[in-house]
């Protein structure tokens, strides 16, 4: 046997045949040729999609034309959109998350709902508020959003017609009900045409970049107190400041990268924030109910809450029962009863009271003419789709 023979074998490119080819080569290339295929895939459905969004506007615009050929029909309906979106989540097969329906859709609602005409909605400001972020969740971001000092100046934007659409807070699980909100709604002669249910989380914002580098929280008290722990254990020692609003907070971490607020995710995209930290409440849970105030009075969507307030006389025994009897022997379920005092009149209360179903069914009408006939006075604030909880 020659040398040649016995050493390793070579072709003609000079290439051995025992020296193993570079780690990783092969695997590198088709990692890269495989990726460029996926987002290819991606491109081409995503084309699919915007063509798929150009044919739901064509017809939305054709939605638009014959509503306004018959006259005074409403451009939103919250029914349709609560129903709308939660088909959408049952029949989701995944693996898109269903978290993720609900905002992907309000925001395509809201688009071509512009092309029937732009919606003007009044929120309690100033912006970066959870009011704000209520208002922007319930009628997307395309929506012409009014900042009102207070909520009476909701209600007064929204009767003068500058706004066709009022959001207002009208009770959190912690700290109870807006009486302001209550207040007006007996005032005004504007309708409640829908609620919605608004988990809140605080976050800290700010542009410090790290925990490190914040000298001072600043927040309502309300945040501050709720965030108590959070503070106590991760910013030990951190000076807290206490501002008017959580939006005012904000503004003044814009100001000052030393500083951090705060506040809503909706502030930090107002103020050019980032969110160091999510949800650093202490307790879970805390949400605040909010209405949507307009003159157009909904339809029966087959899941409504109708709400109304009485008065009854402070000098007849068993008034009070008298009142709630008849929704007890119609089968009417009362979801919430709560009372104001009347403004000028010592001692005296509107009662509030929130049913399950609509005026226009059967039970609650009868339940509500009956209850009318023993109060001395009586008001139904609207009938109007059941929120589907926290979002």
């Amino acid at each position: 046997m020659t040398t040649s023979d016995q050493g390793a074998k070579s072709d003609a490119s000079g290439a051995r045949d025992d020296v193993p080819a570079a780690v990783g080569v092969r695997p590198a290339l088709d990692f890269a040729a495989e990726l460029g295929r996926l987002r290819g895939e991606i491109d081409e459905i995503d084309l699919e999609i915007l063509e798929g969004l150009n044919a739901r506007a064509e017809r939305v615009a054709q939605v638009g034309r014959l509503k306004r050929s018959a006259g005074n029909a409403p451009v939103y309906v919250a029914s349709r959109e609560r129903d709308l979106i939660a088909a959408l989540v049952e029949r989701n097969r995944g693996p898109f998350p269903d978290a993720g329906i609900p905002h992907v859709f309000r925001e395509i609602i809201s688009a071509t709902r512009s092309l029937e005409e732009v919606v003007r909605v009044a929120f309690l400001g100033p912006q970066g508020t959870f009011s704000h972020q209520a208002a922007v969740r319930q009628f997307g971001a395309l929506a012409d959003l009014v900042v009102a000092a207070h909520i009476r100046d909701v209600f007064d934007l929204t009767e003068r017609g500058n706004a066709h659409y009022g959001v207002v807070p009208v009770e959190n699980t912690t700290e109870g009900a807006v009486t302001e909100c209550y207040d007006a709604l007996v005032e005004s002669d504007l309708t409640i045409c829908g609620e919605l249910q608004l988990e809140i989380h605080q976050n800290l914002l700010s542009n410090a970049g790290s925990l490190e580098a914040i000298k001072t929280v600043a927040s309502h008290p309300q945040p501050l107190a709720q965030c108590r722990s959070w503070l106590q254990r991760e910013l030990a020692g951190v000076e807290t400041l206490e501002t008017a609003s959580t939006a005012l907070a904000a503004q003044r971490a814009a100001q000052d990268p030393t500083i951090a607020a705060i506040g809503s995710e909706v502030a930090a995209e107002v103020y050019g924030l980032e969110v160091l930290e999510r949800s650093i409440e202490d307790r879970r849970g805390n949400t605040t109910r909010f209405l949507v105030i307009g003159r157009d009075r909904p339809a029966p969507s087959g899941r409504d809450l109708t709400s109304a307030v009485f008065t009854v006389s402070k000098d007849r025994s068993g008034a009070l029962f008298r009142l709630l009897e008849p929704f007890a022997r119609n089968g009417v379920n009362l979801t919430a009863v709560g009372s104001r005092p009347m403004k000028g009149k010592s001692w005296e209360y509107n009662f509030f009271v929130d049913m399950e179903g609509h005026v226009d069914d059967a039970s609650v009408a009868t339940a509500l003419e009956e209850a009318a006939a023993v109060a001395h006075s009586s008001k139904v604030l609207g009938s109007y789709p059941s929120a589907e909880g926290a979002s």
